[in-house]
């Protein structure tokens, strides 16, 4: 489906998740060069795709939000969902066994990529409890309790 190697991995880890995933033209003012989200899919405009691992920060988005509201059109996800999604990529890059600045690029979060990588890498937990609250992961000591390994270890992958 994709020329380079790393959006085809990204892409197959979000199909096998459930999520759609589909190749368009996409225009120039999405919110992330080359990825859009729609009715619960991505659209992927690989000419477009400035860095692959948006497409993991744009699957989160789907990934946390309800099952019901998923499929809309457009999502506007809150505040506190944007913070789950932090933490959902962060699952995953490491999931898949990707440095970091895959997801967390310069060009990214306002800034903060590296303030982000350094909070996820020394045991910060932005966005966990949503995520624990929704069922995706447990923090360390309910994680223990049940015999499971904490964030970023995932129980599942969308809400």
């Amino acid at each position: 489906m994709f020329a380079d190697p790393l959006t085809q991995r990204l892409t197959d880890f979000i199909i096998g998740l459930g999520i759609d995933v589909r190749v368009g033209e996409l225009p120039d003012d999405t919110f992330l060069p080359g990825v859009d989200i729609r009715f619960g899919g991505l659209v992927i405009d690989e000419k477009r795709l400035a860095h692959p691992g948006d497409i993991l920060h744009e699957a989160g988005h789907i990934a946390v939000t309800e099952p019901d509201a998923r499929k809309a059109e457009r999502l506007e996800p809150s505040d506190g969902e944007e913070m789950a999604t932090l933490a959902w990529s962060w699952a995953a890059l490491t999931h898949l066994g990707l440095e970091p600045a895959v997801v967390f690029h310069p060009e990214g979060y306002k800034g903060e990529a590296e303030w982000l990588v350094e909070t996820f890498t020394s045991g910060g937990a932005i966005g966990v409890p949503l995520l624990q609250f929704y069922g995706l992961t447990l923090e360390p000591r309910q994680a223990a309790e049940r015999g499971v390994a904490p964030f970023p270890n995932m129980l599942r992958w969308l809400r």
